[in-house]
């Protein structure tokens, strides 16, 4: 490549002979879309002096100037809009996608570590209602006296009995996509409860149910939920998440944190999966308990538009007998 010229009478840019021997043509247009380009795809790096030092490697000259007029400049501003509003859709896409992975991703942590527990106690499963310390629970109210209550929700994970068996962290307890903590009056850390009927409520009996206590009691473990995603409208997820498959109706929400209504589910033989909720009044009540909790109301008849929904989780409901 030839080197700079200096010519005080002309403020035009010139193309200058390459390695080939051949001539370009005199191009700003080509000058602007090369340093929009560079600039936009590396402006977390590059100054504006950098990126005109890319664009004399690539072969573009300035001659007579220094920087550039005004209206190349905006059409450089232009430009870089023009690319920000084509990509930024893709990557707020992309963004949700890596939440709902890491959020299955800890789903699948839970439930191996679940699964794993019992084998380590003759087959009893870990306990699903936090607030009942005698019933062993997989993890417990806040503790401690930190003064951020935050803390005191993970310090009550970490004397969890499930805790030693997930990697002894309490990231894998939160869904990336939980926005809660922004929110006021809600303290939550932890994203997921587990399902009533799996050791969450009295072995007596509750909620029209008798629990499952021992692994061994459940029919088919790779169709029957433990853990899912909720948003308890009590500042953080207390109890277990429990519906009333006698009367048929929703008790507890779910949380809808991911793109197209999803919810991440985590199974009794360790997987973990996303699902996508179908009837419009069951999705603007669950969310509602997350986005107004002050207007949401437990309980809940199935509508017409949700019955498939309902029959979902009714048949991923583990349960001894009802009562």
């Amino acid at each position: 490549m030839s080197e700079l010229t200096e010519d005080d009478d002309t403020a035009t840019a010139v193309w200058h002979r390459d390695e080939s021997g051949q001539d370009g043509v005199e191009t700003p247009v080509k000058k602007i879309v090369v340093f929009s380009l560079l600039f936009y795809l590396e402006k977390d790096m590059l100054t504006f002096e950098l990126a005109i030092r890319r664009v004399n490697h690539c072969g573009v000259r300035m001659r007579g100037r220094k920087g550039f007029t005004l209206i190349e400049l905006l059409v450089v501003i232009a430009i870089i809009a023009l690319l920000m509003a084509i990509l930024m859709p893709a990557l707020q896409r992309v963004k949700n996608q890596a939440k709902g992975t890491i959020c299955v991703q800890n789903l699948r942590t839970l439930s191996l570590g679940w699964f794993m527990y019992k084998d380590d106690h003759d087959d009893k499963i870990v306990g699903g209602f936090p607030e009942r310390e005698n019933d062993e629970p997989w993890v417990k109210g806040p503790k401690g006296n930190h003064p951020d209550p935050i803390e005191q929700k993970k310090e009550g994970i970490r004397q969890g009995l499930l805790y030693p068996y997930v990697g002894k962290t309490v990231d894998v307890y939160r869904c990336p996509a939980d926005h809660r903590k922004l929110m006021p009056g809600q303290y939550a850390f932890r994203s997921y409860s587990i399902a009533g009927g799996m050791n969450g409520v009295n072995k007596n009996g509750g909620w029209e149910i008798y629990p499952i206590i021992r692994y061994s009691e459940i029919k088919n473990p790779a169709t029957k939920y433990v853990f899912l995603e909720e948003a308890d409208i009590r500042g953080w997820n207390q109890g277990s998440w429990v519906m009333r498959p006698r009367s048929r109706q929703w008790v507890d929400p779910f949380a809808i944190w991911h793109s197209r209504s999803r919810s991440s589910l985590g199974w009794a033989d360790g997987h973990a999966e996303m699902h996508r909720w179908l009837g419009k009044s069951l999705i603007e009540w669950c969310k509602l308990a997350c986005e107004e909790p002050g207007q949401f109301s437990f309980y809940r008849t199935p509508a017409e538009d949700e019955r498939e929904d309902f029959a979902f989780m009714l048949r991923g409901y583990a349960y001894r007998a009802l009562q």
